[in-house]
């Protein structure tokens, strides 16, 4: 196949504008998959996408249509796999932008356009859901044309429910997308954009071939990593593998390597073939830098083997993940965790617990700080138990955002008080259309936790946002520790605004005292700065009825069992025999406090 003939393209949007169910009428317009396997958002493969209807994996696919290759990336629509879609977008030549007719342009996206045009790819522009009752259609248009410098006439109309104007889709692709520029009698360049560990064949790696041919059989090498390979398969997506003999530059297939460590496949690396002349090597990506850190730890200690594993080949699938080894004293060890915000740590927890079995305890999210000391070094704290002590340290510097809010004209009043009261700086506004785009600097904690439900409750639903870190400023911040039978519980630790700390440790005991198991003693729960205690509650023991065998007699002997009852709680708390057994739901309910 001539790559004249192949057109490789993604489709971007805002989360829920409709990318997966365009997704499944191109697969049915093309006949790619029969009716008989069909299924609604054919090319979301976790259970998790599918149980709350988003996409969380980049997936591609090879089309045919009229004679002409289609190559699709489908993409996330959510800020925190923004990464899966630069990745995409690195791998092909155009690029679908989808608008909800009902919702209008969205921050992500015009996150998304920014990616595709920092990359250089063609876009093409439509509007979904053009046949809903509550659809905008003029007022999208607008805003589509506003943005874009486009004409009314190129943009395309389309419904992914019903398959309204997606043959005018793929006309367009065939027709406004460039074929691939690649040589073939050029040495093999490949780029890894993805890549998936199997148990019986190893690491596949996700490719685009930029020059040259790859053959099943044939000995590759990875720039990055300096390992090699055999081939022992290559092929294309349909959406499930094909096997091919050989894959030639402009198209996008796997690699089936049969490599067995995970670190010898990174993404952005590049495939060059095993003995041939030095040849450039593709930019690859930029280094993505979480922004969200926690402690995961096995509930069970014997567990930690199994958790670096499912880690490791989690990273493969998802070059996002960072995570380093950490010891905790009470929670044993385990790893301190990258993450690129809460919806990533959550999809990964979850994972975590589903594909490997895994229970897991996850300590309260953290950003990064630094932390400048006396003497002038600089440490990186992304652990609230790695904050140097008060006589070392000069300032604590906090990462901090630029965030654009895109809401109705009418929600302005709401939000703009939201985002004061968590210290943003307001910047300037724009409007497109009936809405408006409201720019802020805001510190990256105060946006982590709940941010986003108290701005979509002040406008109605409407709002959306978008977010990028920008630089580090000094910030008044001290660590808040809950001590559990007055010991301090290494993983409900958390760094907070000093003028924030007495509300954020009462919502804390609160919370824990609500969602932690009775014992049989009084349990004192605490929230405290240093050695000075901010805020304190008591969960009650739970009781057994002593004197339920007692008959007749005097009230003193009830009174003589209930105190000798009093006398062995109190011991019980005293010599440790107390010990308090956090389960995983308590963790878990102060995640996002």
């Amino acid at each position: 196949m001539k790559d004249k003939n192949i057109r490789n393209f993604c489709i971007i949007a805002h989360i829920d504008h409709g990318k997966s169910t365009l997704a499944d009428r191109l697969l049915e317009v093309t006949k790619t998959v029969e009716a008989r396997v069909m299924r609604s958002q054919h090319l979301d493969t976790l259970d998790l996408e599918r149980e709350r209807g988003i996409t969380i994996k980049l997936q591609p696919v090879c089309m045919e249509y009229e004679g002409v290759i289609l190559n699709l990336i489908d993409t996330p629509g959510h800020v925190d796999f923004t990464y899966e879609v630069s990745r995409s977008l690195a791998a092909v030549e155009g690029a679908i932008l989808l608008v909800d007719a009902t919702q209008g342009v969205q921050a992500q996206t015009l996150a998304n356009l920014y990616l595709a045009m920092d990359q250089n790819v063609e876009i093409i522009p439509v509007v979904n859901k053009v046949d809903l009752a509550n659809a905008d259609i003029e007022r999208t248009l607008g805003e589509i044309e506003k943005l874009l410098g486009c004409r009314q006439e190129d943009i395309i109309r389309a419904s992914g429910k019903t398959g309204i104007g997606v043959a005018e889709i793929l006309e367009a692709v065939t027709k406004r997308i460039s074929s691939p520029r690649g040589q073939l009698e050029a040495p093999l360049r490949a780029l890894i954009f993805d890549s998936v560990y199997d148990e019986y064949r190893g690491v596949v790696v996700f490719v685009r071939v930029v020059d040259g041919v790859i053959k099943t059989g044939s000995q590759i090498h990875f720039a990055a990593t300096g390992a090699t390979a055999h081939v022992e398969e290559v092929g294309i997506l349909r959406p499930d593998f094909h096997p091919r003999e050989t894959l030639q530059a402009g198209e996008i297939g796997y690699i089936v390597t049969g490599l067995k460590d995970v670190k010898l496949s990174r993404v952005g690396d590049t495939v060059l073939a095993s003995g041939e002349a030095a040849t450039t090597v593709l930019p690859g990506y930029r280094e993505v830098k979480p922004v969200v850190y926690v402690g995961i730890f096995p509930k069970e200690g014997d567990a930690h083997r199994l958790l670096r594993d499912a880690l490791d080949k989690l990273s493969l699938n998802d070059a996002a993940l960072q995570f380093e080894p950490e010891y905790s004293s009470a929670l044993g060890y385990g790893f301190r965790a990258g993450f690129l915000g809460l919806l990533h740590l959550e999809i990964t927890q979850e994972r975590l617990r589903r594909e490997y079995g895994l229970d897991l305890v996850v300590t309260v999210p953290s950003v990064a700080y630094k932390a400048c000391l006396r003497d002038g070094s600089m440490v990186d704290v992304r652990n609230p138990w790695d904050l140097p002590s008060p006589e070392t340290l000069d300032r604590v510097d906090e990462p901090w955002v630029t965030l654009d809010i895109v809401t109705p004209s009418e929600n302005i009043g709401g939000v703009m008080p939201l985002v004061a009261s968590k210290r943003g700086i307001y910047k300037t506004t724009e409007y497109l259309g009936d809405r408006a785009i409201l720019k802020y600097q805001i510190p990256l904690q105060s946006i982590l936790v709940d941010f986003y439900d108290k701005l979509k409750g002040v406008s109605a639903g409407y709002a959306s946002m978008n977010y990028d870190i920008t630089h580090y400023a000094a910030a008044d911040v001290v660590r808040l520790d809950i001590l559990v039978a007055e010991e301090a519980v290494e993983a409900f630790s958390v760094i907070v605004y000093r003028d924030e700390a007495y509300h954020r440790g009462k919502r804390m005991i609160e919370r824990l005292k609500d969602t932690l198991p009775r014992q049989q003693f009084v349990v004192k729960l605490q929230a405290a700065v240093g050695g000075k205690i901010l805020a304190a509650e008591r969960l009650s023991a739970m009781r057994k009825d002593v004197t339920a065998g007692l008959y007749g007699g005097d009230v003193t002997r009830k009174r003589k069992v209930l105190e000798k009852q009093k006398r062995g709680k109190k011991r019980m708390a005293e010599h440790g025999k107390g010990k308090v057994d956090i389960p995983s739901e308590t963790y878990i309910s102060l995640l996002r406090q």
